[in-house]
């Protein structure tokens, strides 16, 4: 697919009837649309985690929709440890997740060592529909940020992959950082 032809993010999400699963293996990102706030958890400790606000709203509008329509969203995030800034970042905001609809798992890296994992995070929708995302070095996303992928080989690999790490990993609930 072009990449002027591939449906948007909101697409797939809206379009899924089943599952849409989130496989992500950075420990870092430096996405521009939360440095702002990343800073300045750095600097307070304090995290944004209103589901309402203007940086959450939209996510847990897109996802309440999808679980109120029957789909199950499930987040897994593969982690070293002792974990980065980045991560603790992740962490206290994942309250705002679970509050959306999302189930979310930790999983530390040196537990997914016996994995056959993709190279990059992605989702998968209906376990048909595999979304890749690529970043930088430095973790923002990269210039040819997504690639949809529809081949079945593909979302096999993805399905498998998320399921064997999503069997080792902790809920969030028991996961402490």
């Amino acid at each position: 697919m072009q990449q002027s032809e591939q449906p948007s993010f909101e697409e797939l999400m809206t379009a899924a009837t089943r599952s849409a699963v989130h496989l992500e293996m950075r420990d870092a990102y430096g996405v521009s649309d939360e440095a702002e706030d990343f800073q300045h958890w750095k600097r307070t400790g304090e995290r944004d985690t209103d589901p309402a606000s203007v940086y959450w709203g939209p996510w847990v509008s897109l996802v309440q929709e999808a679980v109120g329509r029957g789909v199950e969203v499930r987040r897994l995030r593969i982690v070293s440890e002792p974990v980065s800034d980045y991560i603790k970042y992740e962490h206290a905001g994942t309250v705002v997740n679970i509050k959306a609809g999302e189930n979310v798992r930790w999983l530390p890296r040196r537990q997914a060592s016996g994995l056959a994992l993709p190279g990059n995070d992605f989702w998968l929708f209906d376990g048909a529909t595999v979304l890749f995302n690529h970043f930088t070095g430095d973790g923002d996303v990269s210039p040819d940020g997504r690639e949809v992928r529809t081949d079945q080989g593909v979302a096999d690999l993805a399905t498998r992959a998320f399921d064997a790490a999503w069997a080792l990993a902790t809920a969030h609930d028991h996961y402490t950082i």
